[in-house]
């Protein structure tokens, strides 16, 4: 279960804000928000944004899709950095670790896992199925092994 289960919309675009203005003053941070600030910190593209929470909550993807969305790129990083913190599902450390010597980067391994994460999400969601670990795995393997051509 996650800490941002019973969290709307807003409230998540709000923490965000609030974390990145913290950051930016030099407070003390959570280890959570050090986590999102470190996540924001990597996205200089998405800093705008996120520095002012009217412009966060406010913040529309573009219709024809061609804007990303800044808050789901951001947690797909924060899911997949949970998800190496305790190795679940199991092999995805070691994964990263073989993403990370291909890519030659932990943010560009991060986005290989992210990737193939999306993709099972949006399976799942389609087919009205639970996600699958192995499948996922099975994709971000795919990832691997296509960076290694």
């Amino acid at each position: 279960m996650s800490v941002f289960d019973n969290y709307t919309r807003e409230q998540l675009r709000r923490t965000y804000a609030e974390t990145w203005a913290k950051h930016l003053a030099g407070s003390p941070l959570t280890p959570l928000e050090a986590l999102i600030a470190d996540v924001i910190g990597a996205h200089s593209e998405y800093q705008s944004i996120v520095s002012d929470a009217d412009t966060a909550l406010a913040f529309e993807p573009d219709a024809s899709g061609a804007a990303d969305n800044p808050f789901l790129h951001m947690g797909l990083h924060l899911a997949v950095r949970e998800q190496l913190s305790i190795d679940r599902p199991p092999g995805i450390r070691d994964l990263h670790r073989q993403l990370q010597a291909q890519y030659g980067e932990p943010h560009l391994a991060e986005h290989a896992l992210m990737e193939a994460l999306g993709e099972e999400l949006y399976l799942a969601q389609r087919n009205a199925i639970a996600p699958d670990e192995k499948r996922y795995l099975a994709r971000a393997r795919d990832r691997l092994a296509g960076a290694r051509r």
